[in-house]
C-alpha cells in the first residue's frame, strides 16, 4: 500500500519527514494523471502545485488556519488530502466532486472561489475578523498563482494586508509564468527577474568562504545558515515591488523542493505579520505530454489518454472556432480591426487570430476591467477592437462597459463565450447574467445567434456598429448543422410556420388561436418543441429568430401583439433576459398578450453536464413541450 492511501486528512501529513513527503508527492501526480485523464478538468495547474499544497498543510492547521486557492481549479491536491480522494472518479460530475472548492464538500474549503484575483480580498477579510475576534493565533493562507496577479483587485487587496502589521496572512505566489497562457505584463517581467537574481547565491558563496576559514565552527554556522536560508532568500534579494508596500518577501523558492518550501512557510508563519513567499513551479509537472505543450501545459483538459494525453474521443466544430475563423476573415479586410484577450487567446479563438495578426492582438492578462476600458481607448484612436471573454467573466466589467464605452458611444464589440448553461465548471462558470446586466446599457447591441451562420452575420453586423457597443453571445460546445429559415424578415428569421401537415390538425383556419414562439439563440430544438406543443393542441404556431435581442424591434413587437401567447425561449437568467425585454416593449405599447418565458431560474446552479442541467431546469426539448402544452391547456380554458 502506497502512502497516499494513508491520507485521509491533513493530520496524517504533519507524520510525514521529507522523503515521504516526496514519495508522495510523486503518487499525487500519478493519482491526478489517472482521474483527471478520465473524467476531463483543471490536470496542469494541479500537478504543478503538489509540493505547495503539502507543505501548506503540514506547516498550518486546516481548517483551524484557513487555506485559500486562488484560482479555485488549483485545490484539486487540497481535496486529496482532505478526504476527499475516493471522490475523483465522480470529479465534475452530476452529484459529484466540484472542480473548485466547495463549502458544501468539506470545512477545509473556506471559499468556492473560480474567479482570479479574489482571494487575497477573503485573506484580507479573515485575517480582520480573526483580530477583532481575539484570535491572533490564526493565520490566513492564500496561494495564488496561474496569472492571478495580473488582476488589479490582487493588488488592492495587497495594499490593504500591508496595513495590518500584526495580521498573519500569508500569500504563496505559486509563480509558474503562466495564467491559461505565459503569463502577460510587467507583472510577469518582474516575477521572472527575481527568478534569475543571483545576488543570493554570491552572498551565500561568499559567507561559504568566510566561515569555511573558521574551522569547524565556521563550517557548523555555514551549514545552520544554509539548511535554513536554502528555502528563505529574503535578506538579499531584491523585493521592491512589495518592500513599498511594508510586505516582507521570501524567495524565490523552488516550489517543488518540499523542504524549501516547507521552511518558507515556517518562517512565514513565525514573523506574525504580513509574508510574500515567492515560489517557482512548473505547470503540468511530472507529466511530459502536460510540460510539453507550449500552448497551456494541459490547463484544462477532457478526457485524454494518460499516458499520450491526446484527446479521448472525436471532436466536433465548436462555436468558438466559427467566431475564430470568421474574426479573421473580417480583419484581413479591415485593418482597424483588433483583438483584446484577457489571458484566454486559446479558449476564446484568439491565439489563431494572434497568429496572423499579431500586432493587432492584446493580452492584458486577467484583467477584463482593464480589457474593456482599454478597447474604449482603441476605439477613440479610431479602431474598432474585439474583446473576446467567457461570459461570466464579463460580470466584473460592466462599470467599464458603461460608463467607458457606451458613455461614449463608442464602437466596442463584446464577444462572449460560454454563454448561457456551461454545466461541468458549475455555478461561477454558467454564463447566465450576461443579458439581464447588458441589457441595461443605453444604445447596446445584443445578438443571440442560433447557428455557425448567425453566428458569423452577427459578427459582421457587430463589427461595423461605430456609435455604441455590441455584444454576440453563445454557448459551449459544438455548434449545431445551420438551421436555415423558412422566410427571411427584415427584422427576425421565421424558422416553423405551422401547422403544415394532414391529419389531425388539417384544416386548421387563420382564425385559430395563435402561439408566437420567439427564439433567442442556441435553443432551437426546445422551440420547435415549444411549436409543436401548440400545434397538437389546436393552435396556430410560429417560431421566430431575430437579428437582435436589443433593440427589440417594432415589428416583432406588432407580431406578439396578433399573438394569443408569446413564449420566450433563451439560455440566460429569466429576470431581465431576452423574454423579459419583450415583455416590457408589449407594456410599454399597451398590448396585454400573456407571455411566458423558457429560461433560467435566478438561482445557483450545481455542475453536471449541460444536458442534465437544461433537463433540471425543465428546459429540455420534452419538458418544454409538456410546459407548453399546459400553457395552451390554460389558455383555452380561461
Amino acid at each position: 500500500m502506497g502512502i497516499l492511501e494513508t491520507i485521509s486528512s491533513p493530520a496524517d501529513i504533519k507524520q510525514l519527514d521529507t522523503p515521504a513527503l516526496e514519495e508522495l508527492a510523486a503518487e499525487i501526480r500519478s493519482f491526478l494523471i489517472e482521474k483527471v485523464s478520465a473524467t476531463g478538468g483543471h490536470l496542469g495547474p494541479n500537478l504543478g502545485v503538489v509540493e505547495l499544497t503539502l507543505a501548506m498543510h503540514k506547516v498550518f492547521d486546516s481548517p483551524t488556519d484557513p487555506l485559500l486557492f486562488d484560482t479555485g481549479h488549483q485545490s484539486y491536491v487540497h481535496k486529496i488530502l482532505t478526504g476527499r480522494r475516493d471522490l475523483f472518479d465522480t470529479l465534475r460530475q452530476k452529484d459529484g466532486l466540484s472542480g473548485y472548492p466547495d463549502r458544501a464538500e468539506s470545512p477545509h474549503d473556506w471559499t468556492e472561489s473560480s474567479h482570479a484575483s479574489a482571494a487575497l480580498s477573503y485573506a484580507d477579510g479573515l485575517a480582520k475578523a480573526f483580530e477583532l475576534g481575539g484570535q491572533a493565533h490564526r493565520h490566513v493562507v492564500a496561494l495564488v498563482g496561474d496569472g492571478a496577479l495580473t488582476g488589479g483587485m490582487c493588488w488592492e487587496a495587497l495594499n490593504n494586508i500591508a496595513t495590518g502589521k500584526k495580521r498573519s496572512v500569508i500569500v504563496v505566489v505559486n509563480d509558474n509564468g503562466r495564467s491559461y497562457s505565459p503569463t502577460i505584463g510587467g507583472m510577469a517581467e518582474n516575477l521572472a527577474a527575481l527568478r534569475l537574481q543571483p545576488v543570493y547565491d554570491k552572498v551565500m558563496e561568499s559567507g561559504k568562504n568566510t566561515l569555511g576559514r573558521m574551522g569547524w565552527v565556521g563550517d557548523r554556522t555555514f551549514q545552520l545558515i544554509h539548511g535554513f536560508k536554502e528555502g528563505v532568500k529574503h535578506t538579499v534579494i531584491p523585493h521592491e515591488m512589495f518592500s513599498d508596500l511594508g510586505l516582507k518577501y521570501i524567495g524565490p523558492v523552488d516550489g517543488h523542493d518540499v523542504r524549501q518550501v516547507e521552511n518558507a512557510l515556517r518562517y512565514a508563519k513565525d514573523y506574525g505579520g504580513p509574508v510574500i513567499v515567492h515560489t517557482m513551479t512548473r505547470k503540468g509537472k511530472g507529466f511530459d505530454p502536460a510540460e510539453q505543450n507550449e500552448a497551456d501545459q494541459m490547463h484544462a483538459t477532457g478526457v485524454i489518454d494518460p499516458v499520450t494525453g491526446e484527446p479521448i474521443g472525436t471532436s466536433k466544430p465548436g462555436w468558438t472556432k466559427v467566431f475564430s475563423q470568421h474574426l479573421i476573415e473580417l480583419a484581413n479586410r479591415d485593418d482597424n480591426l483588433v483583438a483584446i484577450t484577457a489571458a484566454m487567446a486559446g479558449p476564446t479563438g484568439l491565439t489563431e487570430f494572434a497568429e496572423v495578426h499579431p500586432s493587432r492582438t492584446f493580452d492584458v492578462g486577467i484583467a477584463e476591467q482593464h480589457a474593456l476600458t482599454s478597447a474604449a481607448g482603441l476605439a477613440l484612436g479610431g479602431y474598432h477592437p474585439v474583446v473576446a471573454v467567457y461570459s461570466t467573466f464579463l460580470n466584473r466589467a460592466f462599470d467599464q462597459t458603461l460608463m467607458d464605452v457606451a458613455l461614449l458611444r463608442l464602437g466596442v464589440t463584446i464577444v462572449l463565450d460560454r454563454a448561457g448553461v456551461t454545466g461541468s465548471d458549475g455555478p461561477s462558470h454558467n454564463g447566465m447574467w450576461d443579458l439581464s446586466i447588458m441589457g441595461i446599457v443605453p444604445g447596446i447591441h445584443i445578438a443571440a445567434p442560433r447557428d455557425g451562420a448567425r453566428l458569423r452575420r452577427a459578427l459582421t453586423r457587430c463589427c461595423a456598429i461605430s456609435e455604441g457597443p455590441s455584444v454576440v453571445r453563445f454557448p459551449k460546445g459544438n455548434v449545431p448543422a445551420d438551421l436555415p429559415a423558412v422566410r427571411e424578415e427584415e427584422d427576425f428569421d421565421v424558422l416553423f410556420e405551422g401547422p403544415t401537415d394532414s391529419g389531425a390538425t388539417a384544416g386548421l383556419q387563420k382564425d385559430r388561436p395563435h402561439v408566437l414562439v420567439v427564439n433567442y439563440g442556441a435553443l432551437t430544438l426546445q422551440s420547435q418543441a415549444a411549436a409543436d406543443a401548440a400545434v397538437e393542441q389546436g393552435y396556430r404556431a410560429t417560431v421566430v429568430d431575430p437579428t437582435w435581442v436589443l433593440p427589440c424591434a417594432d415589428s416583432l413587437v406588432q407580431l406578439a401583439a396578433q399573438a394569443d401567447l408569446v413564449v420566450t425561449v433563451e439560455d440566460n437568467g429569466e429576470h431581465g433576459g431576452a423574454g423579459s425585454v419583450l415583455q416590457r416593449h408589449l407594456n410599454a405599447t399597451g398590448v396585454d398578450t400573456p407571455v411566458r418565458h423558457i429560461a433560467i431560474p435566478q438561482q445557483f446552479l450545481a455542475h453536471a453536464s449541460r444536458s442534465e442541467v437544461l433537463a433540471e431546469l425543465d428546459m429540455d426539448p420534452d419538458a418544454v413541450h409538456e410546459r407548453v402544452r399546459e400553457w395552451c391547456v390554460q389558455l383555452r380554458e380561461s
